[in-house]
Parts: C-alpha cells; structure tokens; sequence
C-alpha cells in the first residue's frame, strides 16, 4: 500500500514556498539559516557597533576608575598599574574627611557646583521658557529670531568659551571696554577671571550656552498644546499670565521633569567651561568638582584618590537621580488620577 501525500495549502512566510505533510504527521520546513538571521539577528546585528562603541568609550573606562579608586596609584605605579597597592576604602575615607585638607576642599568644591548648577539651571530654564511662549506667536521676523536663539547651542563648545574668554580679559576685553570705558558703570577695569568674579563669569557662560536647549526643547512642548485652550480662556477673560500659570506651565510639566533633569546632569558634569576658561588651576570661587578632581588626578599624581572622587560623584548623581524621578513619577501618576 503506498502512502498518500497531500500538499499543505499553506504558504511558509519565512521562505515564500509551499510546505508539504505527509500523513505520518505534519511538518513545517525550517527557514534557512540567512532567513533566521534577516528575520530574528539583524536588529541585533545593526546594534552591535553602536553597543562596543558604548564599551569602550563608558563601560570598561568606568570599571577601569572604580578598580582604581580601591588602589594607592600614584605616579610611582604609572608604567605597572597593576603594581599599586591595594587600599581598600582609604581613598574614600580621605575624600571624605572634612576635617582633613583633601576632604574639605572637595567639600568646598561640591558647595560650589551646587551653587553653580542651581543658577545656571534655573537661568537656562527661566531664559528657554521666556524665549518659547514669545515665539510661540506669528510674526515677521519669526524665523530668523528662532535661528539667531540657537546659534549658541550649534557653536563648537571650545571656540564659543574661548571667544568669552578673550571677552573677559581685564586689560583688552569687550566687557570692561563697554562697562568702564563707555558707560562708566565700573571704577576700574574688573578681573572676571580670577578672584570673586569667576564664578558670575563661569555662570554667564554656562547659561549663554545652555539656555538654547531649553528653549528647543520648551518650543517643540508647546507645539502639542491646542490652541483652543488658550481661545477658550481668552473668551472666559483670562489674561496672558493666568494662560501661562493655567495653560502652558501645566501642559509643558512632562517636558520640562525631563528637561531639568537633563539640564541639572549636564551642569554638574561640566567640565570644559571652566578648563577652557581658567585652564587647569580654577580659581577657589569657581572651583567645580570637575575641574577639582582633574587637578587631585592629573596635577597633583593621585588618581587613586582622584578615582573614589569620581565614584562619589557617580554616586551621588545616581542617588539625585533615582530620587527626583521617583518624586516626578509620583506627582504625574497623582496628577492623572
């Protein structure tokens, strides 16, 4: 007796061909293996530069300073690493000791990024929020203020800090020249650079180059916001601060919890502001946890104790993070029920 064979009407997607069962039972032909590949690897595949990219550049260097923070390297262990000794938490206790020299100048420093980041920030977001809800209306002239807003932000960082650098010279920069020279505003020419104007100076800066993402990100926020809200309000008599308190600021909450987040990691980081405009050595009032701990690592040999800086600092941010999400998290699960 022979076996009768019937022809399964079904097509196989993954190979475009008809599969064929006999009676014995029904079997499906497997996809070759190019067709595996296309169909379940290649997402994969296409992701895989970019994930080595994020090992060699982030990863392996972060794990390469937290080994190093448990180590007494010193600049007598530069050619063998592998030759310091281990320290265990001592680094971390040095930094730490606020009583020692080491641990409260970190000390200082933190204060002083915190002050920096808390201006610079809310500068940068006051400034942004100013600059959308003006341009959100038509007019002439629209497009090219949208354009000059942003040319900070598409500036090279080292050329735009560079440029305010030689603008903040004391003897031949263009801001005593207008505040001493023309408008008489000064006694004398000010040194922006050093001393107790450094850290005003190390804020303009950083809002002059900072702000213009706010304000991209706050104008394509303001995009989603019907305009009949604001029509409806007009009509019931609301005026245009009680629309930006009502309307807008409510309606912009989502951007703005990721905005300063974002705003507030970038700030406390920064670290090419100060070195491009005080070099290696910053003066004490604007003396950022960054610039300091380049200076316990790179100046002073210690990369030891310049590596537990540095995972305090990860720490830190982390532990900042962690908690403002989890409160803005609560707040938009309250606010939608």
């Amino acid at each position: 007796m022979t076996a009768t064979v019937i022809t399964d009407p079904e097509v196989d997607k993954s190979t475009g061909r008809g599969a064929s069962r006999g009676t014995g039972g029904a079997r499906r032909r497997l996809p070759r293996i190019p067709d595996r590949i296309r169909q379940g690897g290649l997402p994969y595949l296409l992701l895989l530069p970019a994930v080595l990219l994020e090992l060699l550049i982030h990863i392996i260097p972060m794990v390469i300073g937290i080994v190093m923070s448990f180590r007494q390297l010193t600049q007598f262990f530069i050619n063998n690493w592998g030759a310091a000794p281990w320290s265990g938490l001592d680094n971390y206790k040095i930094a730490v000791d606020i009583d020692a020299p080491i641990g409260e100048a970190l000390l200082h420093s933190f204060f002083v990024t915190c002050v920096f980041t808390f201006f610079s920030v809310g500068l940068a977001w006051l400034l942004g929020t100013a600059a959308a809800i003006l341009l959100q209306e038509s007019f002439r002239g629209r497009g090219v203020l949208r354009t000059i807003f942003l040319v900070p932000y598409a500036l090279p960082v080292y050329a735009a800090v560079i440029t305010w650098a030689f603008m903040f010279q004391r003897d031949n920069g263009m801001i005593n020249h207008v505040l001493h020279d023309q408008l008489g505003i000064t006694d004398e020419p000010s040194f922006w650079l050093i001393g107790d104007n450094s850290l005003y100076t190390l804020i303009i800066v950083s809002v002059w180059k900072g702000w213009p993402f706010a304000f991209l990100m706050l104008m394509a926020g303001l995009q989603n916001i019907p305009r009949e809200l604001y029509e409806a309000a007009s009509i019931d008599g609301a005026g245009i601060w009680q629309q930006i308190r009502r309307i807008t600021l409510p309606s912009l909450r989502p951007v703005n919890q990721v905005l300063v987040l974002v705003l507030f990691l970038w700030t406390f980081n920064d670290f090419n502001t100060p070195f491009v405009l005080f070099g290696k050595s910053a003066p004490e009032n604007a003396d950022l946890i960054s610039i300091h701990i380049y200076q316990s690592s790179f100046v002073t040999w210690n990369f030891g104790t310049g590596s537990a800086m540095s995972v305090l600092l990860l720490l830190f941010l982390l532990i900042v993070t962690a908690v403002y999400l989890f409160f803005t998290s609560r707040g938009r699960k309250g606010a939608d029920v």
